[in-house]
């Protein structure tokens, strides 16, 4: 009989965090593509008076919208522009893979800075999720203003979000559950500067069996305000700009629609969208 000595193998435990997809769950918490392109799609007619077809999405990630947008009409075209080569990959397999050949004809996918980028001039320029917010300098966001105003075409529209309150200049984290428990998502605030703007948010996934995906995205922004982006928007040539103020259902919670506003509420928090006409 052997002396040696059985070793049990422990096996790790396999934890929810350690298999999630971190793009999966930024696109079922955070964004959502179909309401971003109605609302654009609706707001450029209304104002132009025919339907779009050339959008551009800078800061476009995995092209979530860009795919939205050629899925509504055989007419509609995209370019998504972003400079991470990683998560324009991750769109390319995982999003633009799902559309039908002839909607992936009409999607072109741009490794490049928005401040350099040279495309066709397109009808609808998007950038939402406060992407742009990453210019922190006056100068360079006006900059990027130009930049897109000059990427329009002659009765072009630029659409882009904004959020406030006064809650967002508060250090805190804000909790929801998606899809009845399947995971939760933490938005973080880590450090707000009240001399520069300058602004750290985090968000981070937590699983049912204790596991968390930390950070799983990060931003080192610039809180910009209102009165500021439309200054900005203005000098940076543009004829109009409007903000579109969300409103509220009868228990109090956002009803998902937009009309445009001069006036708005101190709320805690907000998001509002706006447009500026070439």
């Amino acid at each position: 009989m052997s002396d040696k000595k059985k070793v049990k193998k422990k096996h790790k435990k396999t934890r929810l965090a350690d298999h999630a997809d971190r793009h999966q769950l930024y696109e079922l918490s955070v964004q959502y593509a179909a309401s971003e392109i109605e609302f654009v799609d609706d707001t450029y007619k209304a104002i132009r008076g025919r339907k779009a077809s050339l959008l551009r999405e800078d800061f476009c990630g995995t092209a979530n919208v860009c795919c939205e947008w050629v899925r509504q009409r055989k007419s509609n075209r995209a370019v998504g522009v972003d400079l991470d080569l990683e998560v324009l990959t991750w769109g390319q397999e995982n999003k633009i893979t799902e559309l039908s050949a002839g909607q992936r004809k009409r999607i072109t996918l741009i490794e490049a800075d928005v401040l350099h980028v040279d495309s066709e001039p397109a009808d609808i320029i998007s950038a939402m999720n406060f992407s742009y917010w990453l210019f922190k300098d006056r100068k360079d966001l006006k900059q990027y203003f130009c930049r897109v105003k000059d990427g329009l075409a002659e009765d072009g529209i630029f659409f882009l979000d904004a959020y406030g309150g006064y809650d967002s200049f508060r250090e805190l984290e804000e909790e929801r559950e998606i899809n009845e428990g399947e995971f939760t998502y933490i938005w973080e605030q880590e450090r707000y500067d009240p001399v520069t703007g300058g602004l750290i948010c985090h968000i981070h996934f937590a699983f049912p069996d204790d596991s968390r995906m930390n950070r799983a995205f990060s931003y080192d922004w610039r809180l910009w305000t209102l009165p500021e982006i439309r200054d900005l928007l203005e000098e940076a040539g543009f004829s109009k700009v409007t903000i579109y103020w969300q409103g509220w259902d009868e228990d109090g919670e956002p009803d998902g629609n937009f009309v445009p506003s001069t006036t708005g509420e101190a709320d805690a928090g907000w998001i509002c969208y706006i447009s500026a006409e070439k």
